[in-house]
């Protein structure tokens, strides 16, 4: 089971990487980027699963049992964090290609390339 959110992290990571590096398009490298940090996410939340597990969350009755069968918590607070952290990114991107349109008439970075002087 663990195995099949190691494939689609890498998966993701792969999508993520092609879109970044091959399209020429500012939007899609920027969905790019999101698609990457979500194979991050699903690695990072991998990294911490344990089988037989239990939550997080101290209770009377698990208090004996909590250090050898609780989650580790903190992937889970690195990745709400991180998720925070790409929207903020992703809204400043946005924001900045919508410039970028308005001041040149174009979202293609080829096109742009050549507005050089």
């Amino acid at each position: 089971m663990i195995y099949e959110a190691y494939l689609s992290a890498a998966a993701l990571f792969g999508i993520g990487i092609f879109c970044v590096t091959f399209k020429s398009n500012l939007v899609k490298k920027i969905m790019g980027l999101a698609i990457f940090s979500n194979g991050l996410h699903i690695f990072f939340m991998a990294m911490g699963y344990r089988d037989n597990s239990i939550n997080p969350i101290v209770t009377a009755a698990n208090i004996q049992s909590f250090p050898l069968y609780s989650v580790d918590p903190v992937p889970q607070a690195l990745v709400l964090t991180s998720i925070v952290i790409d929207m903020s990114v992703t809204a400043l991107a946005l924001i900045i290609i919508i410039w970028v349109y308005r001041r040149f008439g174009t979202v293609e970075s080829k096109e742009l390339e050549s507005l050089r002087g």
